[in-house]
């Protein structure tokens, strides 16, 4: 059986590092901050736990919280196309600086560009 991407990278540790320079980035981001609590511990983990069960690892994420429903999880938060392109600025950028493989950097780049797009929950208002 072929590697998954979370064996690929490195399993746990390259998904926390990730995560870990992901949320560095919003803690002064001026689009992004007022999106999250003051305490981004949880986000945090929420994110990882995630990112580790989407790409082929244990399935932390759904034991804890249940499935995903990233939709639903994200509609009380107003999303537009600023927040999208700050959030996905972020997540390009650490995912830049992990070291992966360049197939697999791609792939991932792929599904955070399509799921932050799904996530856009708000249209026609300024700066949007």
């Amino acid at each position: 059986m072929a590697p998954t991407l979370y064996e690929r990278v490195g399993g746990e540790a390259f998904f926390t590092a990730l995560v870990d320079r992901f949320y560095a980035g919003v803690e002064a981001d001026p689009v992004l901050r007022p999106l999250y609590p003051e305490d981004l511990t949880g986000p945090n983990e929420h994110l990882r736990l995630f990112l580790i069960q989407y790409w082929g690892g244990p399935r932390t994420y759904q034991e804890q919280r249940g499935h995903p429903r990233l939709r639903m999880r994200h509609a009380p938060f107003e999303i537009g196309l600023a927040e999208r392109d700050a959030w996905l600025d972020r997540m390009l950028s650490a995912l830049a600086e992990a070291g992966a493989d360049p197939a697999d950097e791609s792939e991932m780049a792929d599904y955070f560009r399509g799921a932050a797009t799904q996530l856009i929950n708000q249209t026609g208002r300024p700066g949007t």
